[in-house]
């Protein structure tokens, strides 16, 4: 059923630039969107599963390196350390977060702008164009559709890469010990 309802939809759109035309200039900042979210959740998967070990090792490795780990600048140290780590934990996520809602506010915007053009038909054509006012609501439709696509991707990576922040800044304070 589901590869029934793809096929339909690709026969529209033979290309992604016929697919973009026909949601109107909004799906096209709704796509630039996605490749700020795209590129975002890369890098963050990157930098925790590659990167974000060999960091954890050397701030383990600096505080293990320490003669004494009780007095109050050793625990100044070890809290400095621990806030570096989660820094370079949480950036980015912020730049996810911020594109799960805009999405759909563009495929809003999309929608309006949409509506706009089916009154515009209507006021134009006294209300005896259907063309015009059926590509006003492809435009609404579309542009509504992708919104909400990219956000749901936007949820995905959302919650993927901020449960496994979540885990690692809890293991930190196990793992860089106070004594």
């Amino acid at each position: 059923m589901l590869e029934l309802i793809t096929q339909q939809f690709l026969l529209q759109y033979d290309t992604l630039g016929a697919f973009l035309d026909s949601g109107g200039w909004v799906t096209r900042w709704i796509l630039a969107a996605c490749a700020v979210l795209i590129t975002v959740a890369l890098e963050r998967s990157w930098y925790l599963w590659r990167i974000y070990p060999r960091v954890r090792a050397a701030a383990l490795a600096q505080w293990n390196a320490r003669s004494e780990h009780h007095s109050w600048a050793a625990q100044r140290i070890r809290l400095a350390l621990i806030s570096q780590l989660r820094l370079g934990l949480e950036a980015g996520l912020p730049v996810i977060k911020v594109m799960v809602p805009m999405a759909p506010l563009l495929g809003l915007l999309g929608t309006v702008m949409g509506m706009l053009q089916v009154f515009d038909a209507l006021a134009f054509s006294r209300g005896g164009d259907t063309r015009a006012m059926a590509d006003g609501i492809s435009h609404a439709m579309i542009a509504t559709m992708t919104g909400l696509v990219v956000s749901v991707l936007g949820l995905f990576f959302s919650h993927l890469l901020g449960s496994r922040v979540r885990a690692e800044a809890e293991r930190l304070n196990d793992l860089i010990a106070p004594g």
